[in-house]
């Protein structure tokens, strides 16, 4: 698809007019229209506006060009599942799992290996073929080939250990000790607790990144723990498969 269309497409979807979308991209309604008419494209910074607006990114806006591949972990990227900056801006180098708000996930290369093979292998693809593959494509990616121009020095990996230590200190029964916190979209983890009144509740933004691991219980049992954390908090649930009759242990402010 053309931008062109794609533009227009975007524009009628949200109710706009042709001058109300100049106004909140700071051009004429003639810019629009020449852009809809496929005479002009946006310039970058437009682009950039647009891409904020109407939360797709560049790439899209632009007719995708190019396949976008995530250039910390290969994955390859939708707009759904590209990372954003701290303005929310959208950064489509890396996908959301590898890259939120301004911070790389991942500096341990065998550690983003042994969490993409968990989710990747299946009958048809089994763990060795998976690794081997990650092994031989993830150094040939950008971020591992410029590591240690754009890694941070070790201090995520520092709060990191920091939580891990904080979560370990509550001495949840039951729970095993953390080993260690994986990425994890608020989407996905953003399990409905109910309360005492019958209502429920959720604690999460589907849109931010946490840190996170699911922990079997050291009773047995059908139930996991599940922990969350990040910069304000700390949580500590359980729940059945698939996350069914979730119940918070601990939401604690940090």
């Amino acid at each position: 698809m053309e931008t062109k269309t794609i533009i227009h497409d975007l524009r009628t979807k949200r109710g706009l007019s042709q001058d109300a979308l100049a106004e909140k991209v700071f051009v004429t309604r003639q810019a629009v229209s020449r852009w809809e008419n496929g005479d002009t494209v946006p310039n970058t910074e437009t682009l950039k506006l647009l891409s904020g607006l109407f939360g797709v990114s560049i790439n899209t806006l632009l007719g995708s060009p190019r396949q976008l591949i995530c250039q910390c972990c290969g994955m390859p990227l939708e707009d759904e599942m590209v990372s954003r900056e701290k303005d929310g801006s959208f950064n489509d180098d890396y996908c959301k799992w590898c890259y939120a708000d301004g911070e790389y996930m991942y500096s341990d290369m065998d550690e983003l290996i042994d969490v993409c093979v968990r989710n990747m292998a299946n009958p048809e693809h089994p763990e060795k073929e998976v690794r081997e593959y990650l092994k031989k494509t993830l150094p040939t990616l950008d971020y591992w080939k410029r590591y240690e121009q754009l890694g941070d020095g070790g201090k995520f990996d520092e709060f990191k250990q920091q939580l891990i230590g904080e979560i370990n200190a509550l001495g949840v029964e039951g729970m095993p000790k953390v080993e260690r916190l994986n990425a994890l979209v608020g989407s996905y983890v953003n399990l409905a607790y109910r309360l005492p009144n019958g209502s429920t509740v959720k604690f999460l933004d589907d849109s931010a990144t946490y840190l996170g691991n699911q922990l079997e219980c050291e009773f047995g049992g059908d139930r996991c723990f599940g922990v969350l954390a990040n910069m304000d908090f700390i949580l500590v649930c359980t729940y059945g498969e698939n996350g069914s009759d979730p119940e918070l242990v601990i939401y604690k402010k940090r």
